[in-house]
């Protein structure tokens, strides 16, 4: 391919953003920046410390003596807390649903917005999660909203816990998949929206190969 692309991947939880994501930028040989790992690495952090998302002030503090960095590992960019890889830490549901109100809240998204954007400066990165296409890559080269039906998506994430070891049951997170659903739609800033020249993929009856083929040929004509 020639132009390296800045390419972004928006959707709601469990829609299989994160398994495309590193499969197309593996396919394209490009770099694949998960931001939602951004987001659980603060999240991560705040549950350790006990500190609330309503608590403004320690929240100012914490995000102030935090450094958090991606560092590329083998094509993926890792997260770093403070010089600690975090990346394999921050998978579970209570963090994610954390991390879902905490990408809420301004001063997160300041601290994290700049993190992202300097990922992609130099193009060839998939960027992956809620707001690529309509807040922090508004200019991307290519664009696409994943999504699927809410039963798909729960059976999915269920399935991956399970594939990694972690004890869960359907029922709950199909619930907390639902709860993160209403967050993200309904938040005040960079909620979650269809960019307006997004290529929309239904992936409910699609293999992760479909919908890889189908994103690598898009791409193939915009490079």
């Amino acid at each position: 391919m020639g132009k390296k692309l800045v390419i972004t991947i928006d959707g709601p939880a469990g829609a299989g953003k994160s398994t495309a994501g590193k499969a197309l930028a593996s396919r394209l040989s490009y770099i694949y920046l998960g931001t939602g790992d951004l987001y659980r690495a603060v999240a991560y952090t705040m549950a350790n410390k006990g500190i609330s998302t309503d608590n403004e002030a320690r929240l100012s503090n914490l995000l102030r003596e935090t450094d958090i960095t991606l560092k590329n590992v083998s094509d993926h960019l890792r997260v770093f807390v403070n010089n600690e890889d975090i990346t394999d830490k921050i998978m579970t549901e209570r963090i994610g649903l954390l991390a879902s109100k905490a990408s809420a809240i301004p001063l997160v998204r300041s601290k994290l917005l700049s993190i992202q954007r300097e990922a992609g400066e130099e193009g060839g990165i998939i960027a992956e999660g809620r707001d690529m296409g309509t807040v922090v890559f508004p200019d991307a080269d290519l664009k696409f909203f994943l999504d699927a039906s809410a039963g798909e998506r729960a059976r999915r994430r269920y399935s991956e816990l399970a594939m990694k070891g972690l004890n869960s049951n359907y029922q709950e997170v199909e619930r907390d998949l639902l709860i993160r659903d209403k967050q993200d739609r309904e938040r005040k800033i960079a909620s979650l929206q269809t960019p307006e020249d997004a290529v929309v993929i239904d992936s409910t009856n699609m293999t992760v190969y479909e919908v890889v083929e189908r994103m690598a040929i898009i791409a193939s004509h915009m490079s």
